[in-house]
């Protein structure tokens, strides 16, 4: 690393972690890199923790009586992939939410097959029976708001429901579902 020893003022800290960067830096990463078999974004993150470190030592680490830098240097890096793997293996598996399939409780599945069975039996309907049912039980509108909705009287939709409904039950019956 040359002359270059680091005094506690902005500047020279500065300057002495650029010069350990653009000497060191590249050997650390590909000593990491093989380090994480290859896992990139983990081995940024040992280089970056590891020139933390050195920073944090900044006056020790830029002694040139200390010896080798890098060498100091790869032995940070190889301990904190040491540390990284054991803090790993102590946790349980992480599993990404990518591969987590959500599995419908039971419930849910009953509510869905209830449902098929009801828009199989809706199907069945005639269109404008299907309409008023649609409207008033599905979308929640009031009797006056569907007739305005549909463009009918009101008197039509209360009769279209009534009669809607009966054959809705006369065909949930066939497929089951009612008594």
């Amino acid at each position: 690393m040359g002359d270059v020893t680091a005094r506690r003022d902005g500047r020279d800290e500065e300057t002495v972690l650029r010069v350990l960067q653009e000497e060191h830096g590249g050997a650390v990463f590909t000593y990491a890199n093989r380090l994480t078999d290859g896992d990139r974004g983990r081995a940024e993150d040992i280089v970056q923790e590891t020139f933390l470190r050195a920073w944090r030592r900044l006056d020790t680490v830029a002694d040139p009586s200390r010896g080798s830098i890098r060498s100091w240097l790869l032995t940070v890096a190889h301990n904190i992939a040491c540390d990284q793997y054991r803090a790993r293996r102590s946790r349980p598996y992480e599993v990404a939410q990518a591969d987590v399939v959500e599995v419908p409780a039971e419930d849910d599945i009953e509510r869905a097959m209830e449902s098929w069975l009801v828009a199989d039996a809706l199907a069945t309907l005639s269109p404008a029976h299907r309409a008023v049912i649609v409207e008033t039980f599905y979308r929640g509108r009031s009797v006056a708001e569907a007739a305005e909705a549909l463009g009918v009287p009101v008197g039509t939709v209360k009769s279209r429901a009534f009669y809607g409904l009966r054959a809705l039950k006369l065909a949930l019956r066939e497929r089951g579902v009612t008594r």
